[in-house]
């Protein structure tokens, strides 16, 4: 009996398979179908033997890549609709103003994040990735590698990589510690959904400022709200976190808030019930947004406007090679900024 035997297309090859292949940056793939002479002669029979051994065809968008002079930087973040993100791409656009590049934005999402991110980084060519607000594991460590290209992470810890992050715990620290300043014990927490390094820091900021007072640490006061916009982020889980925090008796005199955003909805829920702020029930916020100033909400600042330009800068100096020593570990230190909500006269 005759049989019909399909052949499988085999998938097309791309210029970011030739740089895999090489083990360089897609750019220097770009400068040697270009011909460009600031590539050593080692290199450009490797990327040429690349191009043999996977039988690479430049199509016209490879060969206009190949021809351009400004690069391509991606940005890749869990979110672009969070105040907190919204003022790190700010500091992006900030560092940006005067450099010729074309930016690829990639909104990452809170479900499947690291395999968006992959699939994005598979789809086109880029110099460089700054990649914000989401951990890497092992896995995801091997695909960055296999980039070829810098990666400036902001958010989380990474030795592989330059990475911009924030000491969670002591920011959490300071805040606790300033509400028992003014007198509390009762002191609540609202946090979020998330089982990661910057929610855990903040926890045991929170817990380590109430022990070193003498002050029994209760899992109780602890909650989280219901909803799971933003990870649990958000204005309605603080409003949802605050209303069970208060069935709690004796009821709380003061609440910290891992965001801002969840603080805004427990001010909402205070007020509902016909508590004063700071009167009857102190609050402090995390993030020190903007809308933050002009409420009174006393906050912990994470300066995301200067990390994000500067996390950018660098990413730009390691894409022109203006910078070539080991990947740099930024650590920052978030600062209180005492306002209305827990002013009582001390810091």
């Amino acid at each position: 009996m005759a049989q019909r035997i399909r052949s499988r297309k085999k998938d097309k090859v791309t210029i970011y398979d030739v740089a895999r292949e090489a083990g360089v940056a897609i750019s220097t793939v770009s400068r040697v179908l270009n011909n460009s002479s600031d590539v050593s002669e080692e290199t450009r029979q490797r990327v040429l033997r690349a191009i043999e051994k996977l039988q690479f065809r430049p199509d016209r968008t490879a060969k206009t890549l190949a021809q351009k002079k400004t690069r391509v930087l991606a940005v890749a973040v869990t979110s672009f609709t969070t105040p907190f993100h919204n003022e790190l791409l700010k500091g992006v656009r900030t560092a940006l103003e005067n450099v010729d590049a074309d930016l690829l934005l990639s909104d990452l999402g809170s479900r499947y994040p690291q395999q968006k991110l992959m699939n994005f980084l598979r789809r086109g060519a880029v110099d460089g990735l700054l990649l914000i607000g989401l951990p890497v594991d092992e896995k995801l460590t091997l695909e960055l590698r296999a980039l070829h290209a810098p990666v400036v992470m902001v958010g989380y810890h990474h030795t592989d990589f330059d990475c911009f992050y924030w000491d969670d715990r002591a920011g959490a620290r300071a805040a606790v510690e300033h509400l028992i300043a003014c007198g509390h014990r009762r002191i609540g927490m609202i946090r979020s959904h998330t089982e990661g390094s910057l929610q855990l820091d903040r926890i045991a900021g929170y817990r380590e400022a109430l022990e070193a007072a003498g002050i029994p640490f209760d899992p109780e006061l602890i909650r989280a709200g219901k909803t799971e916009k933003h990870a649990g982020f958000s204005e309605e889980a603080g409003y949802e976190a605050m209303q069970d925090l208060l069935k709690i008796e004796p009821r709380v005199t003061a609440v910290f808030a891992s965001s801002d955003v969840q603080a805004i909805g427990a001010w909402k829920a205070l007020r509902e019930a016909g508590l004063r702020v700071p009167e009857d029930v102190a609050l402090v916020g995390y993030d020190d947004i903007k809308v933050s100033e002009y409420i009174g909400l006393s906050s912990v600042s994470q300066n995301m406007h200067t990390v994000g330009r500067e996390a950018t800068r660098l990413l730009v100096e390691r894409v022109k090679g203006v910078r070539q020593d080991p990947p740099q570990e930024v650590l920052v230190v978030p600062q209180l900024n005492i306002r209305y909500s827990s002013n009582c006269g001390r810091t």
